[in-house]
């Protein structure tokens, strides 16, 4: 279908589509070079014949003038051999009929005690901005307390990039950051009209090195992992990182830490014990 003119999620889904076109050669889909290119990458028209679509039809994708199904996304996805991340990024773009409700700014009692019951792991509960809603004594020792910052700070994105301890305390601070502003990215740009995303983005821009990555359009998912922090007070720590959505809160989702091994459950024991001395400084 043709619309007579770009949304913002159009607009930024075709921009993204070309920044993966302009990454490829004609060898990497095996087509025949030409020294005629004056341009790097695949033109639109190879792109179209690769993914079976119409070259017109392919220009006014990039251009952000279509709404598009999941079975084309993901023949353009194919043809532009992108990997199972950007594939999904690329078909959170399918446009839904409802749009979905926004998200409430508090947690019920059930969701707050189990954050409260999973102390000394850290943990905390997150709205789909990352803003964090909720948090136990164990969060709060392992980072800081959010309380203790301002509102509009209390931000999993603000505490990696604009919080100084945090190139520290992650053991592997620029991967982990670079993945995280690829899911930031992914999600804020499928709501060019919720401001606060505008709001973290601005505060995110403030930094070199997420400006730099961000303006590759990398795009990341969430995979499970074990996170290395160097903790001042409680030394090496070895975190599983899990993620999980709240069934009657959907757009909230509990954060957990959990010891990957004997000697990180005993160390956020004796972290939990100090509470608030533990923490680092805001």
């Amino acid at each position: 279908m043709n619309d007579s003119g770009p949304s913002g999620p159009r607009r930024e889904l075709g921009a993204f589509l070309r920044s993966r076109r302009e990454r490829l050669a004609p060898a990497d889909v095996g087509l025949p070079g030409s020294a005629r290119r004056r341009t790097p990458g695949l033109r639109r028209e190879e792109v179209a014949e690769l993914a079976g679509v119409s070259s017109s039809w392919y220009a006014w994708l990039e251009q952000g003038r279509v709404r598009t199904s999941e079975q084309v996304l993901r023949s353009v996805a194919r043809a532009l051999r992108l990997n199972a991340d950007e594939t999904a990024h690329v078909l959170s773009f399918v446009e839904h009929a409802v749009p979905a409700e926004r998200p409430p700014g508090w947690v019920s009692r059930n969701l707050l005690s189990l954050v409260e019951s999973l102390a000394p792991n850290p943990a905390a509960v997150l709205d789909p901005h990352w803003d964090l809603l909720a948090w136990n004594s164990g969060y709060a020792a392992l980072l800081t307390d959010p309380a203790r910052l301002a509102p509009k700070q209390r931000n999993l994105l603000w505490l990696v990039f604009r919080w100084p301890p945090a190139r520290t305390l992650l053991a592997r601070w620029e991967p982990e950051a670079r993945s995280l502003l690829g899911q930031f990215r992914a999600k804020a740009a499928r709501h060019p009209e919720d401001g606060r995303y505008a709001e973290i983005t601005e505060e995110l821009l403030a930094d070199p090195d997420a400006v730099r990555w961000y303006s590759h359009r990398e795009t990341s998912a969430f995979h499970p992992a074990v996170r290395h922090f160097r903790h001042p007070v409680a030394g090496d720590l070895r975190l599983r990182y899990v993620k999980l959505a709240a069934v009657d809160e959907p757009s909230h989702h509990l954060l957990a830490y959990l010891p990957d091994d004997e000697a990180t459950q005993k160390a956020l024991g004796a972290l939990g014990a100090l509470g608030a001395l533990g923490a680092l400084g805001g």
